[in-house]
């Protein structure tokens, strides 16, 4: 299946490799860009959902990566104290330039440039968790403990 990947996606799978996680890319017929979608397509409830959100530092222009559960919003105030600065969100192509992907395939790793990493604690109560590999229809299943080690995330509350 790998012949078949797109070029995105295999960047995942070689990004995945370097960091010691076993994934295997599937390519949905149908978008998996929201979570919603994504949830349809890979049989699972939206919180399996990964949602890697990409974020700047107000004051140190620092970006910062936000791997949130598909059914919970981002209290960006909250964490914002957390994170000791208020936050803003990038435009679309600020995003595909630090991570080297579309808004809709990000993957939680294999970024252009590396990101500090905050995961959502609500995806910790899973057994398994699905995330994009690169395009709006390239997905992969991981334990989240195991994409939590392979990334060195900091867990924290994303709401409210």
């Amino acid at each position: 299946m790998r012949e078949n990947l797109p070029d995105a996606a295999l960047r995942v799978a070689a990004a995945a490799a370097e960091l010691g996680l076993a994934i295997e890319i599937v390519l949905m017929p149908d978008s998996t860009r929201t979570a919603e979608d994504a949830a349809a397509a890979c049989g699972c409830r939206a919180g399996q959902i990964v949602k890697s959100l990409v974020f700047t530092g107000a004051q140190s222009r620092r970006d910062v990566l936000l791997l949130v559960s598909g059914d919970n919003r981002v209290d960006e105030a909250g964490v914002a104290v957390h994170l000791g600065e208020a936050l803003e969100r990038p435009r679309g192509a600020y995003v595909r330039k630090v991570t080297g992907f579309a808004i809709g395939g990000i993957p939680p790793f294999g970024h252009a440039a590396p990101l500090a990493t905050y995961m959502d604690a609500d995806l910790l109560a899973h057994d398994v968790v699905w995330a994009a590999a690169g395009t709006p229809n390239a997905v992969f299943s991981v334990d989240p403990r195991a994409l939590q080690a392979a990334t060195d995330a900091q867990i924290i509350s994303v709401k409210g």
